[in-house]
């Protein structure tokens, strides 16, 4: 496996210029790698994570389109049909809904339906998640859908390098990915990011820190604020990046559990039949004898994204981590 510190010549990135570095090099390093969508040519994108690619690349492989996710994706799949490798920018996640169709019943089953004669190598880049305030359906937290559909990888970066090395990895991929970029996140922090050509396994978790009374489950966003929730308490806490949604990295999240006894989950998504629902029910199912207390999850709530002033209220925070953590380290049976 590659290990990202062990690589020469680093530079130092936040989320969205490490995109747009990868975007740039797998472009650089694959003629059939084209980028698709609206608004990322000539300025760059919303989050600008295209920025510079329309001049480089030219209208070719960099390609503005209408504003039709249905029609967006479906050109994609059929452009990955005959065997190029496109990327499409999805520009919020809760514009999904309106190419369900062509996610459920082209991208996602080709393969299947044709005996494995014909891939879809194809990265949907969706921006996700709350934090920033902007219009209705621009915060969706809707992995469980993306999740729920076989045939697709979900991958969800939490740090700069990390997002180098999956999208690098999701690109070169045959089979379609969602690739998961937390709009918060885009330009919360800086890090060094080798500039070396490396990926990272698209279906293994991150074990973040170590520790032995607790394991701590996030991703996105939501794991920073694990961290920040896990530093505030006098335990010692298990964090877990649950980095690859679909497939979930089972076996390392059961040894954690079965080492501390005691296991949180934070998630932005609603709450019902969320991710966190299902990570549950496998610790349940394959680990129940060594709990300490029952599997906790802090999460949004079963409401829409509300308007952006009661925003912070409906997310998780770092004060309601530390409390869930608080409510298992002292549960008693």
């Amino acid at each position: 496996m590659t290990r990202i510190n062990e690589l020469p010549v680093m530079e130092e990135m936040n989320l969205v210029t490490a995109v747009t570095h990868t975007l740039r090099q797998e472009m650089q390093r694959d003629p059939s790698v084209r980028v698709m969508g609206y608004d990322i040519g000539p300025i760059g994108g919303v989050f600008r994570a295209t920025e510079g690619l329309f001049d480089e690349f030219g209208p070719d492989r960099v390609m503005d389109t209408p504003l039709s996710e249905n029609g967006l994706l479906g050109v994609a799949v059929g452009m990955a049909m005959r065997g190029e490798r496109p990327v499409i920018e999805m520009q919020f996640l809760g514009f999904m809904y309106n190419a369900w169709g062509q996610f459920i019943y082209n991208l996602a089953n080709l393969h299947q339906k044709t005996g494995g004669a014909m891939k879809v190598p194809l990265t949907i880049r969706a921006t996700f998640g709350g934090g920033i305030k902007p219009l209705p359906f621009h915060s969706e937290s809707t992995e469980a859908y993306l999740m729920h559909t076989p045939g697709v990888r979900v991958v969800c970066p939490s740090t700069p390098a990390q997002a180098k090395g999956l999208l690098a990895a999701a690109i070169r991929s045959d089979d379609p990915v969602v690739f998961l970029e937390h709009t918060k996140m885009y330009r919360a922090f800086r890090e060094p990011v080798p500039m070396a050509d490396y990926t990272l396994p698209l279906d293994k978790c991150r074990m973040v820190q170590e520790g032995d009374d607790l394991t701590l489950i996030a991703w996105g966003n939501m794991l920073h604020y694990s961290i920040a929730a896990a530093a505030e308490t006098n335990a010692s806490i298990e964090i877990i990046d649950m980095c690859s949604l679909a497939p979930l990295d089972v076996a390392p999240v059961l040894a954690s559990v079965k080492k501390t006894g005691r296991c949180v989950i934070v998630h932005e998504a609603r709450r019902t039949a969320g991710p966190g629902a299902e990570i549950s029910a496998l610790i349940n199912e394959y680990a129940l004898e060594w709990l300490k207390a029952p599997v906790k999850r802090v999460t949004a709530f079963d409401v829409f994204f509300p308007e952006n002033q009661i925003e912070d209220a409906y997310l998780p925070s770092p004060q309601r981590i530390k409390a869930g953590i608080e409510a298992v380290l002292n549960y008693q049976f």
